[in-house]
């Protein structure tokens, strides 16, 4: 007879796996997909002070290690691969990965979101040295420093916002003369002492050979380069959400986010979702997990009056 699977969870980040846990234990016999770059965006963060549990803090890497483990204990199924497609229109639902195609009664989709970057090799060479894509996550670790902060949305004002209670100095760099945030994010930044802005700008190399050290700055009209000291920069340009395989199969929103319904549902019945591939507001590891154990308690219910 041909397998069906009663839940396959796509992603495999605190929201996947906590997922994953929770359906184990349920008795669901979970399937993850965890795609090729399997863990989320904590695989790119170094310390992580925020995660409840670890009062010296942890890995990033670690963290997620660990949740894996833990979901693997309870007899999880995992497929190292990415899904290319799916059909949602009834069940059981097809999701098509490289190799396989997979049927399942359940879906809980979890691929997060991607922070999107300023394409530079310095960046990259940086990330959590120094680099970061998260001021609630990474911000304490700058406390009376400079830091930097690229972008002119909602995204870096509510950086700043954040990152001016800790640091000694906030530098916003924005490639135009006006910011394209909501104006009271804007005033509210514009309030704080500790926060300066450099317009007409853009970040052309991130230096520093262990650690952040400064930043060359381009002037988008004259074409001049300055530098200037820094301890960190925060890549504040917006997140994208992994949700390219999905178009047509569920709603999503101008931004590609998955249009959720009190909290955890889809516009299609039996399609659950959780984490940051549905939340652009708070994304952290902890309300990710929390979508995951809810998302999972729907599932169950959901089967169980089918």
């Amino acid at each position: 007879m041909e397998k069906i699977e009663k839940l396959v969870i796509i992603g495999s980040g605190p929201a996947g796996l906590t997922a994953a846990i929770y359906a184990a234990r349920g008795g669901l016999d979970p399937l993850v997909i965890s795609g090729r770059t399997a863990g989320g965006q904590l695989m790119l963060t170094t310390d992580v002070d925020d995660f409840p549990g670890f009062p010296d803090g942890i890995q990033g890497p670690e963290l997620m290690q660990n949740i894996r483990k833990q979901a693997a204990r309870f007899d999880t199924k995992f497929l190292e691969e990415d899904v290319s497609s799916v059909d949602f229109k009834m069940s059981p639902f097809v999701i098509q990965t490289e190799t396989q195609i997979i049927k399942t009664k359940s879906v809980i989709i979890a691929t997060g979101a991607s922070a999107m970057w300023l394409g530079i090799e310095s960046e990259q060479r940086l990330i959590g040295r120094g680099v970061s894509a998260c001021a609630v996550c990474d911000g304490f670790f700058f406390k009376d420093k400079v830091v930097l902060v690229v972008g002119g949305g909602d995204t870096a004002m509510r950086e700043a916002q954040y990152l001016s209670k800790v640091a000694k100095k906030v530098i916003v760099v924005h490639r135009r003369d006006s910011l394209r945030a909501q104006p009271a994010l804007i005033e509210l930044v514009k309030s704080k002492e500790n926060v300066e802005f450099i317009w007409n700008s853009e970040v052309l190399e991130i230096l520093g050979e262990d650690k952040v050290t400064s930043v060359r700055l381009k002037d988008t009209q004259t074409a001049e380069t300055s530098e200037i000291n820094i301890d960190g920069i925060f890549v504040a340009i917006g997140h994208k959400p992994n949700t390219g395989f999905l178009k047509g199969a569920i709603d999503l929103d101008d931004k590609g986010y998955i249009v959720v319904k009190n909290e955890v549902f889809t516009s299609k019945e039996g399609i659950f979702v959780a984490g940051d591939v549905s939340d652009h507001k708070y994304r952290q590891a902890v309300t990710a997990a929390g979508a995951g154990c809810k998302a999972t308690f729907e599932v169950e219910e959901y089967l169980e009056q089918k």
